[in-house]
């Protein structure tokens, strides 16, 4: 499998990667198929993602999509954190090869997640796609990633 040096960077040089002591919300996502774990925390001010932290178990591809996520949604409004696609954190790392493309979209739904779970902190409605104009950009029938219900 080939890799472009984005990923092979992200995987060397992982970004904000770490847990976060006293986050507003955390997303936890898991593929069954591939053992791939995902934890995104999120510290939120103002609707504003502020700070961004994860911690992957998987692959080279989930701990490249995880790092390059967490680049893309820093700073961001939760609305534009969740426009973010699955398809736009793997061209962010310049492509995914197919077989690794779910690993982009533990990302997106560990963020939708970590989203959701901060609004219902608030005493707020979740969101769902439909509401906010988002579907995933691919089908992942098989690999589709599964939410762990664990506490943490």
């Amino acid at each position: 499998m080939i890799y472009s040096p984005k990923v092979m960077d992200h995987f060397r040089n992982p970004r904000n990667v770490g847990e976060m002591e006293d986050p507003s919300s955390m997303g936890e996502v898991g593929n069954a198929k591939c053992g791939d774990i995902m934890r995104i925390y999120l510290k939120v001010e103002n609707d504003v993602i502020e700070d961004v932290k994860f911690m992957t178990y998987g692959c080279g591809s989930a701990i490249a999509s995880s790092s390059m996520a967490t680049e893309l949604i820093k700073g961001k409004t939760l609305e534009e954190a969740w426009q973010l696609s699955n398809k736009a954190v793997a061209d962010a790392l310049d492509g995914l090869p197919a077989i690794k493309m779910h690993c982009s979209l533990l990302a997106e739904d560990a963020i939708h997640i970590a989203i959701n779970n901060y609004l219902e902190s608030q005493g707020r409605k979740p969101w769902d796609y439909e509401e906010h104009g988002h579907d995933h950009d691919m089908e992942m029938e098989e690999d589709e990633p599964q939410t762990i219900d664990e506490e943490v």
